[in-house]
């Protein structure tokens, strides 16, 4: 870990410098020597770094819903060349280059973070040396070492020994505890922020392989955070634990007001729109405009969720507008009307056994029905029969004669007298 963290020491002047600068404003409050001092100094430079990484925890986001689009072209692709893993992967850029993603923008936080990180990890690491680094000379030097969270010094690590943390002026009990309550306390924070993503601001309507993933993903870095946890002084855990935090409320604000399409957290979020428009009669709010616009833009290709929600403003009178207001519709009352009278007019889906029994009873009733019909066929036929006039002549013998070639079949006609 010192190793990596000397890469980056080009950056340990201006984050030393940061965290001076809060220091001498925490230091006139509670103390240049306390903890509160120096450990509100680290959790500001935190607050500093996440606020200028917002842009990119915007691009974060959309390029993590634009991956999960397209899994399912992602899927197409990978089985169609399968056997071509050039063509593959010449068509995957493709995708990648006509929708605008790139896979890396997920990782972009982590990664523009990742030098100030090791920078603090490099100069708490010279704080336990009794080394001066960057702009903290050696009064500021011996200020920090006396600086205990809970009882805890901020170059202490849970992997130190007992004489390490002697020479800080701590006990190696107290060191271990808050250690380990910290990386409890980060691991966590880890776990629920993934959990929070992966339950609420998924579209459940499309099971991919990249879901899979990160539900992995979910239990797996908690477990890495807390072997890494170890290793860290308080300082650095102090530092990590913030910025999962502050993780985990952008988060949450990014779900509660602009929710992925299909998940969990739209239906919610337009189930509390459709309640502040039922009760003010209009929609308030610019981002919430944008919201109903976007909505009535995609047209038929509306997911159920948000049809769901159209509905429910026809029911109330309303119909929604392409500009994202909403206005007063009498024909969005009927229209809603008339889809609810004939959802209710459709026959309720019958059992496999039901159907059965049916189709037996109407095979039996056809049976009995043609039967009845051939026995009334054959009495009119019968009846007819016997209404034709006789030939006169010989009677009839039981089998009817086949008459001579030349001569007509059928009854023939008496022949005159004179001919006889």
């Amino acid at each position: 870990m010192d190793t990596i963290a000397s890469l980056f020491s080009f950056i340990t002047w201006p984050v030393s410098w940061v965290i001076v600068q809060f220091h001498k404003m925490y230091g006139a409050i509670f103390g240049p020597d306390t903890g509160w001092a120096w450990g509100l100094s680290i959790v500001s430079l935190v607050v500093l770094i996440r606020i200028c990484l917002i842009p990119l925890f915007v691009k974060q986001i959309k390029s993590t819903r634009n991956m999960q689009v397209l899994q399912p072209k992602m899927k197409a692709i990978q089985e169609r060349y399968k056997s071509d893993k050039q063509r593959q992967s010449e068509e995957m850029m493709k995708l990648y280059k006509e929708t605008g993603t790139n896979p890396l923008s997920s990782c972009l936080p982590i990664l523009a973070q990742s030098p100030f990180f090791f920078a603090l990890y490099h100069v708490l690491s010279a704080i336990a040396s009794n080394k001066k680094i960057g702009v903290i000379d050696q009064s500021l030097l011996d200020s920090a070492r006396q600086a205990h969270i809970f009882g805890a010094p901020l170059a202490a690590k849970f992997m130190d020994s007992e004489e390490k943390v002697q020479a800080l002026g701590a006990s190696l009990t107290d060191v271990r505890v808050v250690t380990a309550v910290m990386i409890v306390m980060m691991s966590a924070s880890q776990f629920f922020t993934q959990r929070q993503l992966m339950t609420k601001n998924v579209d459940l309507t499309v099971k991919t392989p990249y879901m899979q993933q990160q539900k992995m993903l979910m239990y797996i870095f908690p477990v890495i955070f807390a072997v890494m946890g170890i290793n860290f002084p308080v300082g650095v855990l102090v530092y990590w634990l913030t910025t999962n935090v502050w993780t985990m409320g952008q988060q949450m604000y990014v779900i509660n007001q602009n929710p992925t399409p299909g998940s969990k957290a739209q239906d919610q979020y337009l189930g509390r729109l459709l309640k502040s428009v039922t009760a003010h009669g209009e929609v308030r709010g610019r981002a919430r405009r944008n919201t109903v616009k976007r909505i009535v833009s995609k047209g038929p290709d509306r997911n159920d969720i948000e049809r769901k929600f159209i509905t429910g403003l026809a029911k109330l009178g309303l119909a929604a507008q392409e500009d994202g207001t909403v206005i007063k519709s009498e024909t969005a009352v009927a229209e809603a009307e008339g889809g609810a009278a004939q959802r209710r007019q459709q026959p309720k889906r019958q059992t496999k056994a039901k159907r059965q029994t049916g189709a037996a009873q109407q095979g039996g009733a056809k049976d009995t029905d043609s039967s009845e019909s051939e026995s009334k066929t054959s009495l009119q036929k019968s009846a007819s029969q016997d209404d034709k006039p006789k030939p006169a002549g010989k009677p009839a013998s039981g089998s009817s004669r086949q008459a001579k070639s030349g001569q007509r079949k059928g009854p023939q006609r008496p022949k005159h007298p004179s001919k006889k």
